[in-house]
C-alpha cells in the first residue's frame, strides 16, 4: 500500500501572533517571524486560522480593529461553540490555570482538534503547558 500523505498543517495564531501581523511597525521582528512561519505552512499545503476569542484580546480600539480586519481578510476565523468552550475549560482546569489564560486555552483547543498543527505564540510557556505532550502540535514562540 502506498504511503498516505500527511495531513495539512494548521497554523493557529494566538493574540501575539495576530497583533504582530496586524501591527508590523509595532512588532517588526515578531511579525517577520510569524509571516515566515505562515509562508512555510502554506508551502506544505497547510493553512492558518485565528480562534475567535483571540480577536477580542487584540481588537480593542478602532485603530486596532483596522489592522486586525486587514489580516482577517486573508485568514479564516474559527468560531467558538459550546463544545470548544467546554474543551478549553477542561484544559484550564486540568492545568490549574485561571480565566486569565482562557484565550490561550482556545488557541490550544483549536490546535489540538486539528493536529498536526503549530501554534504561533508570544506565550510559549503557557501554550506548551496547555498542549501537554501531544506530538501532533508544535508551539513556536515569536521573538
Amino acid at each position: 500500500m502506498p504511503p498516505q500523505p500527511e495531513a495539512p498543517v494548521l497554523a493557529v495564531l494566538d493574540s501575539e501572533a495576530l497583533a504582530a501581523l496586524s501591527f508590523p511597525r509595532e512588532r517588526a521582528r515578531a511579525g517577520r517571524r510569524a509571516q515566515a512561519v505562515l509562508v512555510a505552512v502554506e508551502r506544505v499545503g497547510g493553512r492558518a486560522c485565528v480562534p475567535a476569542p483571540v480577536i477580542a484580546e487584540v481588537a480593542r480600539s478602532a485603530a486596532r480593529r483596522t489592522g486586525v480586519a486587514r489580516v482577517l481578510r486573508r485568514l479564516p476565523v474559527v468560531d467558538t461553540d459550546r463544545a470548544i468552550a467546554t474543551l478549553a475549560g477542561n484544559l484550564l482546569g486540568r492545568n490549574r490555570l485561571d480565566s486569565r489564560h482562557a484565550v490561550d486555552a482556545f488557541a490550544a483547543t483549536t490546535a489540538l482538534g486539528a493536529s498536526p498543527a503549530v501554534v504561533l505564540t508570544g506565550d510559549p510557556d503557557d501554550l506548551t503547558r496547555l498542549i501537554g505532550d501531544d506530538p501532533g502540535v508544535l508551539v513556536r514562540p515569536l521573538p
